[in-house]
Formats: structure tokens, sequence, C-alpha cells
């Protein structure tokens, strides 16, 4: 994929305003969000009235895939071939400063505009399942059983073209002016990661059979804040 350039076809995917130079275009920087991510927010327009919807999601090549219930309202207006919009933000600190306009938040965020779709042929069906599990534990796919021809019937699977697509940045200390460091009041960041507690098994597990490694080891990345 390298870093092929993703350039703004609209004013929607361009950064605007004072923060401006926080935007980002490559596909490399764009896939490195989505792929470390573990939440999206899908934005939709059903009957006139707005919707945003958090789901889980999985990037493969140009295209986003995700699955929900047959009836869901999110899973309808991803299936139904008219553009959405997808975000994904990471938060990776926050910044505190001298006084209060300094304050604010470490982060990397990917806003995607395109056309959804819904998938029905089996095997990309199953290759997108297996995707979604995989994006939030890898390793987790070989573990469990395969999934029957029910299950795969009774889950709705879309997918979304990355059309458009950009990203927002934000890194670094609180910008002062010089006469705030004298204050006396401590600056920085706060560098904040998502992390793995202790596993928890289900009330009905056989204490006979450990937790995988993949659980005790997870981790999403993260940076320096």
């Amino acid at each position: 994929m390298g870093s092929r350039p993703v350039p703004p076809s609209s004013k929607r995917t361009t950064v605007r305003g004072r923060t401006a130079d926080r935007g980002a275009y490559d596909r490399s920087t764009i896939n490195a969000i989505l792929d470390e991510g573990v939440v999206c927010h899908v934005g939709f327009v059903e009957d006139g009235e707005p919707f945003v919807i958090p789901m889980s999601y999985a990037r493969v090549d140009d295209t986003l895939y995700f699955h929900g219930a047959l009836a869901g309202r999110a899973m309808g207006a991803l299936g139904s071939r008219g553009i959405v919009c997808v975000e994904v933000t990471i938060v990776d600190g926050l910044k505190f400063g001298r006084q209060p306009i300094s304050h604010g938040i470490n982060y990397r965020s990917v806003v995607v505009f395109g056309p959804g779709r819904e998938v029905t042929d089996r095997a990309e069906k199953m290759a997108a399942l297996k995707a979604i599990m995989e994006h939030l534990m890898p390793g987790r796919w070989a573990d469990i059983r395969q999934t029957t021809d029910g299950e795969v019937a009774a889950t709705a699977v879309a997918a979304v073209s990355i059309a458009e697509a950009s990203a927002k940045i934000s890194c670094g200390p609180p910008a002062e002016d010089d006469e705030e460091t004298s204050r006396g009041v401590w600056a920085g960041t706060l560098p904040l990661r998502l992390s793995a507690l202790e596993p928890v098994p289900a009330p009905d597990q056989d204490p006979k059979v450990p937790a995988p490694e993949y659980l005790k080891d997870y981790g999403r990345g993260g940076t320096s804040g």
C-alpha cells in the first residue's frame, strides 16, 4: 500500500481553520490509525434525521467491514449503497497548560467518506467476520469453532469503500506564550494508551483451561503523548 496519497476531493475531507496544519492525507498515516483503533463511529441520515452509532470494524486494503444484527439501523444504512461517514479517534494524552485555553487532548483521528454496500457473497462475508475478530484480538479466530451457516445467515455484514479520507493529529506539549512559564504552575502532557487488565473468565469456564497468551499480551500501540 505504501504512502500512496489520498487527495481530498471535496471540502468535507479537508482539515480547515487554525488547525489545518494538523491534517494528513497520505495512506500510510490513515491506515495506521484505522488499524490501531478499536471503535469507530458511523454517521448517516435516515428519514431526514442524523444518527451516529459506535461499531467495531476492520480494514482490508481500501475497504472497511462491519457486522451486526440484520434489523439494525446502522447495518441498514451501511448496506444501502449510500454515502456514510466513518470516524476513528485514538486518544494519546491529556495536555495541561498554565491557562485554560492551552489545555487540550493529544489524539490521532481519521474521517472516511464512502459508499456502503451489503456483503452477500459467503466467502467475502466469512473473510470479513474473520478480519473483524482478528482486528480486535489477533489469534482468536484460530481458537474458536467455525461459524455455522445459520450464524452467517443471521449476521449482517457491510462494507464501505474508502473513497475519501483524511487524518488529523494533535501531539506535543501545550503551546503558550513565554510569560506563562513564570506562573509556578505545572504544565505538560499526561500520556494515555489502551491497555488490558487481568482477564476475567466466564462463570462456567473450566478452571483447567488457561487464558490464552494473546489476552495477557494485549495492547494497541500508543505514543508518548
